[in-house]
């Protein structure tokens, strides 16, 4: 028999976490499709409704720091995740590389990255509540065609990730056929919706976070330069970050992306919260949202000034 030698680890037979925080990621993930298994069966419940709408807006941001700080140690396990993502919010988890990773953090905002929201043909530098409704659809229009060149570069030069994208998309489409087929009215009302409207928070929160922001851009020097201004984003300060991840904080994750996701709380207090202009420091995400979206349609005084100079706006 052979013997292993003492020198080499044992192999984990559990899957292990990278971070101890990320049961808040996994217990989302069990309680969304638990929630709707429970509907799909019982019938329609208003405040399991509400809280499968909010997890749907949970499920993005995971998402989202999933892609930047993979959840596992295990590669399979990773993977597993991915699939798992996909189902959960009804659509495919590669499109954040090329989209958020390649794009939006590898020119923060600025007049290279496709989907900012001070586009010409956006409407220009804008920040109210037609333009945080519509940019999602906006976005959407400029993000795909960079996933079809991104996916037929995966098929000329990685064919395996582009089998394992195109993975994605069978299952995310094959899981809505499936639940169309059983019950076209329960699929609807407990799964396609509310990941319709989980996917609308996603893009819309570029928006949230970047609109009327400075997006001129600044070297890498200048960036490590304390006391330099770091104006390209909007934070969110108060309830929304022990609830969603400290999606909130969103300079210093421009600026450590690759900080797992509790760490972020810490980098904002000590590092960048000074750098950032006061009136793109918020209290609260919802203060701010009835603030400008809403009170901003009557008084003038309650909507945010741009951060940038018209000539600057291309």
């Amino acid at each position: 028999m052979a013997i292993r030698p003492n020198h080499l680890p044992a192999r984990r037979l559990l899957p292990r976490l990278r971070h101890w925080r990320d049961w808040q990621s996994l217990a989302y993930m069990a309680v969304l499709p638990s929630i709707v298994w429970w509907q799909w069966k019982h019938g329609f419940n208003w405040l399991l409704y509400g809280m499968e709408l909010f997890l749907t807006l949970g499920v993005g941001v995971i998402h989202h720091n999933h892609t930047h700080v993979r959840m596992w140690q295990g590669r399979w396990t990773n993977r597993f995740t991915d699939y798992w993502l996909t189902l959960l919010q009804g659509h495919p988890t590669f499109v954040f590389w090329p989209a958020h990773v390649a794009n939006h953090h590898r020119y923060r905002h600025g007049p290279r990255d496709i989907a900012r929201t001070y586009r010409p043909e956006f409407g220009g530098d804008t920040n109210h509540l037609w333009g945080y409704l519509v940019h999602p659809f906006q976005a959407a229009c400029v993000l795909y065609p960079l996933f079809v060149r991104w996916l037929n570069n995966l098929r000329i030069h990685w064919p395996g990730a582009f089998r394992y994208c195109m993975g994605q998309y069978l299952l995310w489409l094959g899981s809505w056929g499936v639940l169309l087929a059983l019950d076209w009215r329960k699929a609807l009302l407990f799964v396609i919706l509310p990941q319709l409207h989980g996917l609308h928070w996603l893009l819309a929160t570029n928006y949230l976070q970047h609109a009327h922001a400075d997006g001129r851009p600044l070297t890498r020097a200048q960036r490590n330069t304390p006391g330099t201004a770091l104006n390209y984003a909007r934070n969110f300060e108060g309830w929304v970050n022990p609830l969603l991840f400290n999606i909130g904080l969103h300079t210093a994750h421009h600026e450590c992306p690759h900080a797992h996701w509790s760490e972020l709380t810490r980098l904002h207090a000590e590092q960048y919260r000074q750098r950032v202009d006061p009136a793109l420091n918020e209290k609260g995400l919802l203060p701010y949202m009835g603030r400008v979206f809403v009170w901003g349609l009557i008084s003038p005084a309650a909507r945010t000034r741009p951060q940038m100079p018209p000539d600057a706006v291309r």
